[in-house]
């Protein structure tokens, strides 16, 4: 990895009662955030237009596409978490504070997120990358776009960071890159929110209780995993699913499918940031410690932040939203910040 050096940029620190990591990711996906998130980006929301976009092989996504009125500074996708939808917290916030600065903004649902569970019967997963990129093809093209830029969060983070290593092969015009707290190895993401108040693993298993009894209601004679139920913890619960529905023989086999660690990022072409905290409850700051070297990946690292929120103030405004429209703005690979 790249020697770390001091930044030239004011330090993330919240504001008072902000500063610790359970209440930074709390209050990030909370019903108050969301009706402040809501009206700042109101010009994005009333833009957006609903998008079917093929995934090759007859598979569908949904994206919503906000674009200026007027002339723009070019095109920012944005690709959610793991549970999380087009229309979580962080996607809006970033969504409506890059719109605000004069950016065309498509979010992306992946399969099963969001309203879209009946589009497809095939079930989702983490490995399922030759989708997502099909359909970025398809926004680059229907859109013109060049020298874009893509930004994602936690999975939506590993998922930019796979998408940008294809990116060339496959044409995608991509220019920059941030990633917000991605997963780099599932296996110790699993083994941190394990480690971690149960709140995180809880969370994570409810919201995926609810996407799979829709999916299960909408295609009753495609899955029957009444079992699962019964498992105790999310990895039982995931090996279960790995290796009846995903097409895999092992759990292990599974997550290597979608691992970004040890030398995957060594070929990495296109300038990427990378976001995390050193007090993420989910994705360990470790995990980005062996990062192969290579001088576009820029690594930022601040003490605080929790899992994809740096709320900087009460107004639930986000330090990473900052973060991600300098990078679109004015590309700086090949350094390590620490703050």
């Amino acid at each position: 990895m790249t020697e770390s050096i001091n930044s030239t940029a004011e330090s993330f620190l919240p504001a008072f009662g902000l500063r610790n990591t359970h209440v930074q990711s709390l209050l990030s996906s909370s019903g108050y955030r969301r009706r402040l998130v809501s009206k700042r980006s109101a010009p994005l929301l009333a833009a957006e237009q609903d998008w079917i976009l093929d995934g090759g092989d007859g598979v569908r996504l949904l994206g919503l596409y906000s674009p200026q009125s007027g002339d723009s500074r070019g095109l920012v996708v944005l690709l959610h978490g793991w549970e999380g939808s087009s229309q979580s917290n962080y996607i809006v916030g970033a969504g409506g504070v890059l719109y605000n600065q004069g950016f065309d903004v498509f979010r992306l649902n992946f399969r099963d997120h969001g309203d879209t569970h009946h589009l497809n019967p095939g079930i989702f997963h983490s490995c399922r990358l030759p989708e997502v990129v099909h359909a970025l093809m398809e926004v680059q093209q229907r859109t013109g776009a060049q020298n874009w830029a893509l930004s994602g969060y936690s999975l939506g983070g590993n998922f930019a960071l796979r998408v940008a290593l294809e990116a060339p092969a496959k044409g995608l015009s991509i220019g920059r890159v941030v990633s917000v707290c991605p997963v780099v190895s599932p296996g110790n993401s699993f083994t941190a929110m394990e480690n971690a108040p149960s709140l995180y693993e809880n969370y994570f298993v409810r919201k995926w209780a609810k996407s799979l009894k829709r999916k299960q209601d909408l295609f009753p004679d495609a899955y029957a995993y009444e079992d699962w139920h019964g498992l105790s913890g999310l990895r039982q619960k995931t090996e279960f699913f790995a290796t009846r529905y995903y097409g895999f023989e092992s759990l292990e086999g599974y997550f290597n499918g979608y691992s970004v660690a040890g030398e995957r990022l060594a070929g990495l072409q296109i300038p990427t940031t990378i976001l995390t905290s050193e007090d993420d409850q989910v994705v360990p700051v470790s995990d980005f410690r062996n990062l192969p070297q290579n001088e576009n990946i820029e690594l930022v690292v601040s003490d605080l932040g929790g899992h994809c929120a740096f709320l900087k103030n009460w107004k639930m405004e986000s330090w990473a939203d900052d973060l991600i429209v300098e990078r679109v703005r004015k590309s700086k690979p090949g350094s390590t910040f620490t703050l």
